[in-house]
């Protein structure tokens, strides 16, 4: 196995570069990933958010453009295609800090829409060597002639099945086709349900397959607790855990923008600094969010599953589901965002009577990975109807909820 990042034989620049973020040692996916595409080989990998994966590809790509003498005017030689824009401006981010010590300075642009698109036309005048884009930006900007895609040699696809789920399959069905044939294909991908192996086997040619699962000491960095709680208390239940636990920072998901920006405004007017954060926002306005957020000025964020993927948010403490995720799927990654680089998390769900079914097919698709969670009582917030299988976050005893024919008979013997 290997010990470090000397020897993968990467540029003396990229090694500074790592050693000045403290990357000590090639994380498994990177152990597994970087060699095969150092090779020139297409690379088929599922990896989970917070493993590492960034570099998996960056380090590959910057290692091939250090090699080769780049044109002026720059050409587009290699393209990485995400899903949302602020997973571009993070992944854009790793590539101009890992890249910043090459003898030749390597241009890269960061492509999203959200924002007016003058800007990024005009940094694109001179070329690019590396573009970091949402799909559909990205064929905005080729419509206008503002880059080519005719010589990318490296294709990456970061969080495949997101960008499937998020309907751009038909994008990414025209960029393929404006992208050379003869290229090298890197896919990343946390999941691989049927439409994303599809579009493996079309995009990929005999690639090397890489499956990294979460270490199990990694997975035990999160606590995971569920709390029954009626819909309409669950505001005031947030609240409370807030204050009682004197948490600085709490990223909360919930299922609509509607409810993104309701749940922020009652939060501030219990003198909760939250602010809501979904796709209906300006880019200005997210970015300012998450600074503020990542400086501990803001103790809530509100945030629909746009925030699940792409943010890197360091030491998280708490993730809360105010709503279910769809799926288990976006369970994990919205958990996922707490208990990284080693720290501790605590993720907690809310769960109320007509979303219980729900939660038990999250737990039944996440049994392989997760042990089951015990849905908790929080003493004051007690739902309306005693819960199927609950225990009291006190250390309370499980129960399974009396029928109609038990509390007759209880009362019954209670007044004999």
């Amino acid at each position: 196995m290997l010990t470090s990042f000397d020897s993968f034989g990467l540029h003396s620049a990229l090694l500074k570069a790592l050693q000045n973020k403290a990357y000590a040692q090639p994380t498994p996916i990177q152990q597994s990933a970087i060699p095969e595409a150092l090779a020139g080989k297409d690379v088929l990998a599922s990896a989970q958010t917070g493993s590492g994966k960034t570099a998996a590809f960056v380090l590959p790509i910057l290692q091939q453009l250090a090699e080769q003498t780049l044109f002026s005017p720059r050409r587009t030689l290699a393209l990485v295609l995400v899903p949302t824009r602020e997973l571009a401006m993070q992944v854009g981010e790793v590539f101009k800090q890992l890249g910043h010590h090459l003898p030749q300075a390597v241009q890269i642009t960061t492509l999203f829409g959200g924002v007016s698109i003058n800007p990024q036309m005009m940094r694109l005048r001179g070329g690019s060597d590396v573009v970091v884009a949402t799909p559909g930006r990205l064929l905005d900007l080729v419509d206008r002639n503002a880059l080519s895609l005719a010589h990318v040699e490296t294709l990456v696809l970061d969080e495949a099945d997101r960008l499937l789920d998020m309907g751009f399959a038909l994008e990414l069905e025209r960029i393929l086709s404006l992208i050379p044939a003869k290229r090298q294909s890197l896919f990343f991908s946390a999941t691989f349900p049927t439409t994303v192996q599809q579009l493996a086997n079309t995009l990929l040619l005999e690639p090397v397959r890489i499956d990294v699962q979460p270490e199990v000491e990694n997975a035990a960095d999160i606590t995971q607790r569920a709390v029954l709680v009626d819909a309409a208390n669950r505001t005031q239940l947030l609240r409370h855990l807030v204050e009682q636990n004197k948490w600085a920072r709490v990223l909360v998901f919930v299922a609509t923008k509607h409810a993104a920006e309701m749940v922020a405004v009652k939060l501030r007017k219990a003198r909760i600094n939250a602010e809501p954060f979904h796709g209906e926002q300006s880019q200005g306005k997210r970015v300012q969010v998450l600074a503020d957020f990542k400086a501990s000025r803001l103790t809530v964020v509100v945030a629909t599953d746009v925030a699940a993927r792409g943010l890197d948010i360091a030491s998280l403490p708490v993730v809360v589901n105010f709503d279910l995720p769809r799926s288990a799927v976006d369970y994990t990654h919205r958990i996922g965002r707490t208990g990284r680089a080693g720290e501790q998390g605590l993720a907690i769900s809310f769960v109320s009577s007509d979303t219980q079914a729900h939660w038990q097919l999250i737990q039944k698709r996440q049994a392989a990975n997760t042990p089951h969670v015990t849905l908790d009582l929080v003493a004051g917030f007690e739902p309306q109807d005693a819960p199927l299988e609950v225990s009291f976050s006190n250390g309370g005893i499980k129960g399974k909820r009396p029928s109609k024919k038990d509390k007759l008979r209880a009362a019954a013997a209670a007044q004999s």
